[in-house]
C-alpha cells in the first residue's frame, strides 16, 4: 500500500509538506501543491483521514444542528452547505432535533461534545445560555444561521422587512383587502420568525392608512396542509373575502392557492398570492415572492467557519445580514374589483 513516503520522494518534497498540501493546513505554494497532488493520483495515495487528525488535531467534520429536516428551507440550506465543505474537503454530521426537548438536550450535553467535530453550524436555532455553554466549552468555531447568538458569528435576513416587502408588492397592485396566514404563539418559531413576518405585514398596511383587521389573520404551521386549511377559512367568508393573500411560507402560500382553486376562485383574477423563500415548486406554481437564496445561506455559513478555521484569512463581522429579493410570477395582479363591491 503506497504511503506518504513514496508519494513525498516522487514529488520531491518532504512528508510534511505533503502533509500540508494535502490537508490544506498550512501555506504550500500552487506549484508545489500541483506537483504533490499529482504524485498522490499517480500513485493512488489517498490521505488518511485519522492519520490526518492524529497529525493536525483535526477531523475535517463540522457538525450541523438542526430542527427540522423534512421542510425545504432547513435541507435546502444542508444542501448547500454540504457542498461547500466538501469543496474544502471536509464532511458533514447532521443532527436533527425534530424528536423534541430530550433528544435536544442529548445532541447539545452528549453528543456534540463527544463527538469530535472541526466546528459547528446551528441553524435556525435560538440557543439557550446552556446550550451556548456546551458548544463554548468545545473551543471550536460555530456559526449561527436565522438570528443574533450571543458570541456566535451569525448570518440572519430581517423578516420584518423581508414581509414588509411582500406586503407592499401586493398594495402597489391595488389590493387594500390583504390578508395574512402567518404563525402565532402555538407555531412560534425560533427567532419569532412567525411574529416578525406578522409585524412586517401590519406594518406595511399601518404606512398607507390601511387599519389591521384581525378577522384577515388566519394561523398555520408553515406547511402546505397547514395554509391549505387556513385559506379555506379566509376566502370561504363571502361576506369579507380578501382580494390578495400574503403567506409567510411559500409552503402555506402553495397550500393557498390550492385552497382557492378548489373553491373556484381564480388566481391571481378572484385572490392574488404570495408567499416567502422561492421554494422548488415556486415556478411550477407561478407564485409570486421574496427570495431568500437558502443554499447560499449553507454556502456563506461554511465560508466563515473556514475563516476561523484557517487562520490569515479576513474575520467578518458578528453578524451579516442576509439578501433578499422580490421575485414578481403570475400569481399577482392587480383586483378586478375591490373586496366591497363582491
Amino acid at each position: 500500500m503506497t504511503g506518504i513516503n513514496e508519494v513525498a520522494v516522487l514529488a520531491g518534497v518532504s512528508t510534511a509538506t505533503v502533509s500540508r498540501a494535502l490537508s490544506g493546513n498550512g501555506h504550500v505554494s500552487l506549484a508545489t501543491q500541483s506537483r504533490v497532488k499529482a504524485a498522490a493520483l499517480e500513485l493512488g495515495y489517498v490521505v488518511s483521514s485519522n492519520a490526518s487528525g492524529l497529525a493536525t488535531g483535526r477531523t475535517k467534520n463540522v457538525g450541523v444542528v438542526i430542527p427540522f429536516l423534512t421542510r425545504w428551507y432547513y435541507s435546502s440550506v444542508i444542501e448547500g452547505a454540504e457542498q461547500a465543505l466538501l469543496s474544502h474537503g471536509y464532511d458533514l454530521t447532521l443532527y436533527n432535533l425534530s424528536g423534541g426537548g430530550d433528544e435536544r438536550r442529548s445532541v447539545f450535553e452528549h453528543f456534540l461534545l463527544r463527538k469530535r467535530v472541526d466546528a459547528v453550524i446551528a441553524i435556525s436555532l435560538e440557543l439557550t445560555a446552556s446550550e451556548l455553554a456546551s458548544l463554548f466549552e468545545m473551543n471550536k468555531p460555530i456559526v449561527g444561521i436565522g438570528g443574533p447568538l450571543p458570541g456566535v458569528r451569525t448570518l440572519s435576513i430581517d423578516d420584518v422587512k423581508v414581509a414588509r416587502l411582500a406586503t407592499e408588492h401586493l398594495l402597489s397592485l391595488g389590493h387594500t383587502s390583504i390578508a395574512h396566514i402567518g404563525g402565532d404563539t402555538s407555531v412560534e418559531l425560533d427567532f419569532h420568525l412567525p411574529t416578525n413576518r406578522r409585524v412586517g405585514y401590519e406594518a406595511a398596511l399601518e404606512a398607507v392608512g390601511i387599519p389591521i383587521d384581525p378577522e384577515l389573520f388566519a394561523a398555520a404551521d408553515f406547511s402546505v396542509p397547514g395554509g391549505y386549511r387556513a385559506a379555506k377559512q379566509l376566502l370561504g367568508n363571502p361576506r369579507k373575502r380578501p382580494t390578495a393573500v400574503f403567506a409567510a411560507s411559500d409552503e402555506m402560500a402553495i397550500g393557498t392557492i390550492l385552497a382557492a382553486r378548489d373553491l373556484g376562485l381564480a388566481v391571481p383574477g378572484d385572490v392574488s398570492v404570495m408567499g416567502i423563500d422561492d421554494h422548488e415548486l415556486a415556478g411550477f406554481f407561478g407564485l409570486s415572492t421574496v427570495a431568500q437564496f437558502p443554499a447560499a445561506q449553507g454556502r456563506m455559513a461554511v465560508e466563515l467557519l473556514m475563516e476561523e478555521l484557517h487562520p490569515g484569512r479576513h474575520v467578518a463581522a458578528a453578524n451579516t445580514p442576509l439578501h433578499f429579493e422580490l421575485i414578481v410570477r403570475s400569481s399577482t395582479a392587480r383586483p378586478r374589483y375591490s373586496a366591497s363591491e363582491r
